[in-house]
C-alpha cells in the first residue's frame, strides 16, 4: 500500500530527524494519489513528508505526464532564500534535474548550496550530465556545497570525474576508503549513490541498510554528518 509506505517514510524521516534531506524521484502531483491519507489534504508527496519538521523546501519537475509529476526535492530546517532547477535531460525516456538550492544557516551566519540530481541509466548520458553539472558547480567554488543524488554510477566512472575536476570529496569515500552499495535494498551490492562535499568535511556516513530502511525504497538511503569549513 503506497500511503502506509509512505506514512512510514516519514515516520523514519523524523527518527533520524536530519537537517536537510534529499529525495530522487518524489512526487509532486498525482491525480490518483489524492486525499487516500486522512489528514493528507494534498497529493504532493514531498509536503506530506515535510510536515511540521521541515518547513523549508524546493521541488524540481522534472517528469510530466497526465496524471501529475515527479522529480526531485530538498527539505529543509534552515531558510531556502534562493533556489533552482536546470534540466540535464539528454532523451525522451529519462526526465533528469539538477536542483540547487541556497541555505541560510543563522547559526553560522552564512549561506551554503545544497544540489540534487538524478543521472541517466546510460554511459553517454551520464557523460552529458557530469560535464553539465561539473560546469555549474566549478561556478561555486568559493561556496560550500553538498552534490548528492542517485549517480547510477555503477562503474565509478562519472564519481571519480567529479572528485577530479572539481577537487571535492565523496563523504562514504573518505571515511570507508570506498563508495556505498545502495542498490538493490534487499541485498546492496552496486554503488549507485553519491553525497559530494565542496568545502565540508564527513565526519560520518552511513548506508542505513538495516531494519525497515528496506523496505523504503528500491535503494538504501545515505545518513552523512558535515562539518563546514571556517
Amino acid at each position: 500500500n503506497n500511503d502506509f509506505i509512505l506514512e512510514q517514510i516519514r515516520s523514519a524521516m523524523r527518527e533520524v530527524n536530519a537537517d536537510v534531506l534529499f529525495l530522487q524521484e518524489v512526487l509532486g502531483d498525482h491525480n490518483d494519489k489524492r486525499c487516500r491519507i486522512p489528514d493528507w489534504e494534498t497529493a504532493i508527496q514531498f509536503e506530506y513528508l515535510a510536515d511540521s519538521v521541515w518547513p523549508h523546501f524546493a521541488y524540481g519537475k522534472n517528469a510530466i505526464y497526465s496524471e501529475g509529476h515527479h522529480g526531485n526535492a530538498i527539505l529543509s530546517k534552515f531558510p531556502i532564500v534562493d533556489w533552482s532547477n536546470r534540466s540535464i535531460s539528454t532523451n525522451r525516456f529519462e526526465q533528469r534535474g539538477l536542483l540547487k538550492a541556497k541555505v541560510q544557516i543563522p547559526q553560522l551566519e552564512r549561506e551554503i548550496i545544497l544540489a540534487n540530481t538524478h543521472l541517466d541509466l546510460t554511459q553517454s548520458g551520464r557523460n552529458q550530465q557530469a560535464k553539465i553539472i561539473i560546469e555549474d558547480l566549478k561556478q561555486e567554488s568559493e561556496t560550500p556545497w553538498m552534490l548528492l543524488g542517485d549517480f547510477n554510477d555503477w562503474n565509478k566512472k562519472i564519481s571519480k570525474r567529479i572528485e577530479n575536476e572539481l577537487n571535492v570529496k565523496e563523504a562514504f569515500k573518505f571515511l570507508h576508503g570506498k563508495y556505498p552499495a545502495t542498490f538493490p535494498n534487499f541485498l546492496p551490492m552496486l554503488s549507485l549513490d553519491r553525497v559530494f562535499l565542496n568545502k565540508m568535511t564527513p565526519i560520518q556516513a552511513i548506508a542505513l541498510k538495516d531494519g525497515h530502511w528496506k523496505k523504503l525504497s528500491d535503494h538504501v538511503p545515505l545518513y552523512v554528518e558535515i562539518e563546514i569549513a571556517d
